[in-house]
């Protein structure tokens, strides 16, 4: 913040600095980059999701640390590994009251914060928000959703309203745009669309009636027949059609691929119409251009490739996310960047584009060098995944990974022991599984070195346990 002029200063002689912008973080959940009409999706529309990234910047290769809801999203908030914060899994963790979230660090430099949507992040809107509204997961009603309201860190009684979750929760949120402030202000808004169960609005009932479904190129592979992938992958309880526990019982049902891409589509149609509304907001306030807008996932989604469904492993349908950001004060319309980015790096972002220092315990890395079209000489070549709920929701083992540039090796690391490897210049697809072929033993060896090089350099000590029971 600058200081305050002398009141013998002639107004003239006064330093200009910019404002600071606004700044807009959405999510939607679980949404693949290749679910938007901007990276070419033929029966997608997704206009106002779009704009973003033609106004804006796209960064081609971002990724989640651990493809799961909560996880993603504390990493996200924090810039820090879940090891870290032991926000590792979506059994109601939550975030130490001794990390501090970036949005901690707005409101002490003057921003004004506020929450909105799908917290899941157990007592987030205890910490010290100026408004919180929202809800803990995708456990709510797309119908009547039950909602807890809150400012500065007290929270009311959890209430139902009426209507569809994501037109409810962004009526709420324009309402807090348009009020009257004298400071910046920081908004978060995580939509529940499209998880499952992918209940649509009303509005959207027929969209999509008659329009074939290509099927993903694995989508009939035998996976349990399959010299390639290992048991862990195979077995797991996430396979459209074929659901036998626990997976059943929580409302994901055995549903066919069409049912599934075409709710999964009319719930991100849904929330890129309730981005609209707020695009048009920012307008008619002439706040756009002033507003750095940042879009993104807190995970990817199988849609039938190997004929599965759901996140959690590291294959790219299920880690890679889109990440679009919007602010003409700094970044080039219609750029793209290729260097890879992370969830962890959005909390850095974000302060940087307030103007404010990075915190050294942060392990994300600002993304405003590559906003500005800089190429960073520093910047990662290779990142830590890790995966720890299990036994769990869809049966899938513990395992870490390091995904470089060029190559990706997963390691199941409890027994079973087993591994997988790809040249995914190669093989994008991730047909071909190279561990265990003498030809690329040093490639593994050094994939496996690196693997454990990242954990040090980390600080990751972790050693899994699933939450108590709350009573």
């Amino acid at each position: 913040m600058g200081s305050v002029a002398l009141a013998s200063t002639p107004l003239a002689a006064q330093p200009q600095h910019p404002p600071r912008p606004n700044l807009i973080f959405v999510t939607t959940d679980g949404h693949r980059p290749d679910a938007l009409s901007l990276n070419g999706n033929r029966i997608l529309q997704t206009p106002n999701f779009d704009r973003i990234g033609r106004e804006g910047v796209q960064f081609r290769n971002s990724f989640v640390t651990n493809a799961l809801c909560l996880p993603s999203r504390a990493s996200a908030l924090t810039g820090l590994y879940g090891h870290n914060t032991g926000c590792v899994d979506n059994l109601e963790r939550a975030i130490p009251q001794d990390v501090p979230l970036f949005t901690d660090l707005l409101r002490d430099a003057g921003y004004e914060v506020a929450v909105f949507g799908k917290a899941h992040v157990r007592d987030l809107g205890k910490r010290n928000f100026d408004y919180f509204f929202g809800y803990p997961g995708a456990s709510t009603d797309y119908f009547w959703p039950v909602i807890t309201e809150g400012s500065h860190g007290q929270v009311g009684p959890p209430t139902i309203h009426e209507g569809y979750v994501e037109d409810v929760v962004m009526d709420r949120a324009i309402r807090w745009v348009k009020q009257k402030r004298d400071k910046p202000f920081c908004l978060i808004f995580w939509f529940q669309s499209p998880h499952a169960p992918f209940f649509r609005p009303r509005r959207l009932l027929d969209l999509y009636n008659g329009v074939p479904i290509p099927k993903p190129a694995t989508f009939d592979d035998d996976l349990r027949g399959y010299p390639g992938k290992p048991r862990a992958f195979a077995n797991a309880d996430d396979m459209i059609g074929t659901y036998t526990r626990r997976s059943q019982t929580k409302g994901n049902c055995a549903r066919s691929l069409e049912e599934v891409v075409k709710d999964y589509y009319a719930g991100i149609v849904s929330a890129d119409e309730n981005m609209g509304k707020l695009f048009q907001a920012l307008t008619q306030m002439g706040q756009l251009d002033d507003t750095a807008i940042m879009f993104s996932s807190d995970h990817g989604f199988f849609l039938g490739e190997w004929r599965k469904y759901d996140k959690r492993f590291m294959h790219e349908p299920s880690i890679r996310t889109p990440m679009l950001i919007r602010y003409p004060r700094m970044a080039r319309a219609g750029a793209t960047v290729d260097q890879m980015v992370t969830n962890m790096d959005i909390a850095p972002t974000f302060l940087e584009l307030a103007g404010l220092q990075v915190p050294r315990r942060m392990q994300g890395l600002s993304m405003v060098p590559l906003l500005r079209g800089e190429k960073p000489a520093a910047w990662r070549k290779d990142w830590l995944y890790e995966y720890y709920e299990y036994p769990g929701a869809h049966d899938v083992p513990k395992n870490r990974g390091v995904r470089t540039e060029r190559y990706k090796f997963i390691h199941y690391y409890e027994p079973p022991e087993e591994f997988e490897m790809y040249d995914l210049e190669q093989d994008p697809g991730e047909l071909h599984n190279l561990y265990g072929d003498p030809r690329h033993a040093a490639l593994a060896q050094d994939l496996r070195r690196r693997l454990n090089e990242l954990r040090a350099e980390t600080g990751d000590h972790y050693v899994y346990q699933p939450p108590p029971a709350r009573g």
